[in-house]
C-alpha cells in the first residue's frame, strides 16, 4: 500500500510464497499382487485428504500391522500415515514412520524423498539435503526428487541453485506443474517477475485446481505495477479456497494500495476470522489509519501486539497513531521499540528522527532525555533505581542504549560474530554495574560516561 511521508511500513505478507512438495504418489507404487485389509470396508489405506486423519492412520495402522502385507503395501501405509500424523501436528510420530520406512527400505527412493521434504519443512535444511541427494542416487529419473531438493535450494535463498533442479524436474516430467509453480517462486524472489509469471500461468495450464499458483502469480503482476491483474488472480485463489486467511489479505492488500480502505478491511476481516494473527490485525490497522480513524487503528495495533509483541511493524506503526494523535511521547516509545528489536529498521530510525526534532523544537526533549532506558515502574535493583531517581544518570542511560543500538547495527552489517561481540561487551558492561553498584571503589557516573565513550568511538563521526 501507499506509505505516507516514511511513516507507515507496510507488511505485505504474501505468506503463500512457500514452497510445496507435490501430494503423495501412493497408488503409483503400491503392490497389487497380495492387497492388504483395510481397517474398515469403506476406508483404504491411500493418501486421500478428504478422510478424516484419524481414520485414515487406523486404515494404515491395519495394513502396517498385517504380516501378511506386502512389502510395497507396508512402505506405502508408513508414508501415508506418517503423512497424516503431520497433519495432525504429531511430528514425533510423523517422523518415526519416516525412519522405520527408510530402515525398512534402503533401496527404495520414496522414504529418503518424503523424510527429506519433511526435514525441509522442520527446518533442517543439511538434513533434507543428505535425504533428498540419496534419493536422487536411487532413482536419478524420478522428477520429485530434483523438484523436492530444489524447494530446500529454496527455502535457503539459493535461487539460482534451485531453479537448476526444477529445470531437471520439468526435464523429467514436462507435466509437473507444482514444479513450474515452485520455480515460479524461485524466479520472483530474484525479481525476475516476468519469468514467474510465465511459469505460473504455464502451472495454472497444468493443472487449474491449485488456488496457491493463482495468488503467487498475482503478487508478481502486482510487482510489475498490474494491480487489477493481481487482484484477479487473488480473487481467483479466494474463489477456490476461501479458507486461506492470507489469499483474503492479499487482496485487502490490493485494495488498500488502490486507497479502496474500506473494500481493504472487509477483506481483512475475513482473514482475521479465519486466523487472527498480528500481520492481519497490523494491515487493517494501517487501512484504519489512512482513513484517520486513529482509535480503531490503535485497537488493531494493540492486537496484533498482544499476539506479537515483538512485531516490529505494529510498533512502529502504532507511533505513526501516536504522532497523529499528538502524543509525540508514547511515539518515540514504540519507535525505539522497534528499534531495539531491529536496529536497522529504516522507517522506524526515520520516524525516530523527525520525533526527536518535534520534541527539540517544542522544548520538551528535556524530559525525554531524563527519562532511563527501562520502565522506572519496574525497577527492582539498587542501581535501576538510583539511576531513576538522578537527572544525569538517566540522561547517560538513554545515551548508552541509543549508541548500543546503533553500534549493534553497524556491527551486524558486518558479520553476525561483531554483532555478539558487540552485544556480549554491552552484557559484560550491565553484569558489572549492577555488581559493582554500591561498592566503595565504583563511581557509577564514571563507570557509563566510559561506557558511552566506548560506544560511541564504534560510531561514524557524525554521531
Amino acid at each position: 500500500m501507499r506509505i505516507p511521508s516514511a511513516l507507515l511500513l507496510s507488511v505485505f505478507s504474501f505468506a503463500v510464497f512457500a514452497v510445496a512438495a507435490a501430494p503423495l504418489r501412493a497408488s503409483a507404487q503400491t503392490a497389487t499382487d497380495s492387497p492388504a485389509q483395510p481397517a474398515s470396508p469403506a476406508i483404504t489405506c491411500k493418501d486421500d485428504r478428504k478422510v478424516d486423519a484419524d481414520k485414515m492412520i487406523a486404515a494404515c495402522s491395519a495394513v502396517i500391522d498385517n504380516a501378511s502385507a506386502s512389502p510395497a503395501d507396508r512402505l506405502n501405509a508408513l508414508l501415508v500415515r506418517s503423512t497424516r500424523y503431520a497433519d495432525k501436528g504429531q511430528l514425533e510420530p510423523a517422523m518415526a514412520d519416516l525412519d522405520r520406512a527408510v530402515a525398512e527400505n534402503g533401496s527404495n527412493s520414496r522414504p529418503f524423498r518424503q523424510r527429506g521434504d519433511a526435514y525441509r519443512r522442520e527446518g533442517k535444511y543439511d538434513q533434507a539435503l543428505r535425504d533428498l541427494n540419496e534419493s536422487i542416487r536411487l532413482d536419478p529419473t524420478n522428477s520429485d526428487g530434483f523438484a523436492w531438493r530444489a524447494n530446500v535450494f529454496n527455502n535457503t535463498n539459493r535461487f539460482d541453485r534451485a531453479i537448476e533442479d526444477y529445470d531437471q524436474a520439468i526435464k523429467l516430467d514436462p507435466g509437473n506443474a507444482q514444479a513450474y509453480s515452485d520455480r515460479g517462486v524461485a524466479y520472483y524472489f530474484k525479481g525476475d517477475y516476468q519469468k514467474a509469471i510465465d511459469d505460473y500461468t504455464k502451472a495454472i495450464k497444468l493443472d487449474p485446481d491449485r488456488p496457491r499458483t493463482y495468488s503467487n502469480r498475482g503478487a508478481a503482476y502486482k510487482k510489475l505495477n498490474k494491480v487489477d491483474l493481481g487482484m484477479v488472480d487473488e480473487t481467483e485463489a479466494i474463489n477456490r479456497d476461501p479458507s486461506e486467511p492470507e489469499f483474503w489479505d492479499n487482496r485487502g492488500l490490493s485494495h488498500a494500495d488502490k486507497q479502496e480502505f474500506d473494500l481493504a478491511i472487509s477483506d481483512y476481516n475475513e482473514a482475521i476470522r479465519l486466523r487472527p494473527r498480528a500481520n492481519f490485525y497490523t494491515d487493517r490497522g494501517d487501512s484504519y489509519n489512512f482513513k484517520k480513524d486513529y482509535d480503531a487503528a490503535l485497537a488493531d495495533y494493540d492486537a496484533a501486539l498482544r499476539i506479537d509483541p515483538n512485531f516490529v511493524f505494529a510498533l512502529n506503526n502504532r507511533g505513526t497513531v501516536w504522532h497523529a494523535k499528538g502524543d509525540d511521547q508514547k511515539a518515540l516509545a514504540d519507535y525505539e521499540a522497534a528499534l531495539r528489536l531491529d536496529a536497522s529498521l529504516e522507517t522506524a530510525i526515520v520516524n525516530r528522527k523527525k520525533i526527536v526534532l518535534d520534541l527539540e523544537r517544542k522544548g520538551a526533549l528535556m524530559s525525554v532525555a531524563a527519562t532511563p532506558s527501562f520502565d522506572c515502574a519496574a525497577a527492582k535493583r539498587a542501581v535501576e533505581k538510583a539511576i531513576c531517581a538522578d537527572t544525569e544518570l538517566s540522561r547517560l542511560d538513554r545515551e548508552i542504549d541509543v549508541a548500543y543500538t546503533r553500534a549493534f547495527a553497524l556491527a551486524k552489517k558486518d558479520s553476525p560474530k561483531a554483532a555478539e561481540a558487540v552485544r556480549q561487551d554491552q552484557r559484560n558492561f550491565i553484569t558489572d554495574r549492577n555488581t559493582s553498584f554500591g561498592r566503595a571503589d565504583y563511581a557509577i557516573r564514571d563507570a557509563m560516561q566510559k561506557r558511552l565513550q566506548v560506544l560511541q568511538a564504534k560510531l561514524p563521526s557524525d554521531g
